[in-house]
């Protein structure tokens, strides 16, 4: 397994998040570190990207029975064809349980995030079908990880949320 594009240590950081042992770490632990660099660094990066050179969506979403702000870093997919739109890959790091934010979305599909310096009011959307596989695909080629991931989930089928700009999602239905 190997991304062609991220350096030695991105490389070898991406190959333990995707071992059983490493998903097990960041799963439970990665999301504390990102919310502490994000604010360290003002709000410009998350540990996950540094170290991975994955580029990370700091989301906010309502949550699904409360309503109350949600907030987690995740990893995000964008197609070079259409980069205004962000692609989130429910893997929940391989465990069988779909993670909270896919709810969240499901049920309030209206959310921001920060991306750098961009920040965003998104509607989500399930994929399905050949919109799925391309996504699906673009993002194991971006993180061979996700690959592991799937089959690490049995047979729980792994969502692909894609976050339209609200901007654009007003400009299409004019």
């Amino acid at each position: 397994m190997k991304n062609p594009g991220a350096s030695p240590i991105s490389s070898l950081v991406q190959e333990f998040a995707s071992s059983p042992a490493g998903s097990r770490f960041f799963a439970r632990y990665a999301h504390h570190f990102d919310r502490l660099i994000y604010k360290l660094s003002g709000k410009r990066t998350t540990l996950t990207s540094m170290l991975t050179g994955l580029p990370v969506l700091v989301l906010t979403t309502s949550g699904a029975k409360s309503g109350l702000p949600r907030t987690n870093p995740l990893l995000v997919i964008r197609d070079p064809q259409n980069p205004d739109v962000l692609a989130l890959i429910a893997s929940n790091w391989g465990q069988p349980h779909h993670p909270a934010w896919y709810f969240n979305l499901k049920a309030n599909p209206r959310a921001s995030g920060v991306i750098g310096k961009q920040v965003g009011i998104y509607i989500a959307h399930e994929t399905q079908g050949e919109e799925y596989d391309h996504y699906w695909n673009l993002a194991c080629e971006i993180y061979p990880g996700y690959a592991l991931y799937k089959a690490r989930a049995g047979e729980r089928h792994i969502p692909v949320m894609i976050l339209v700009p609200e901007s654009v999602q007003a400009d299409n239905s004019t």
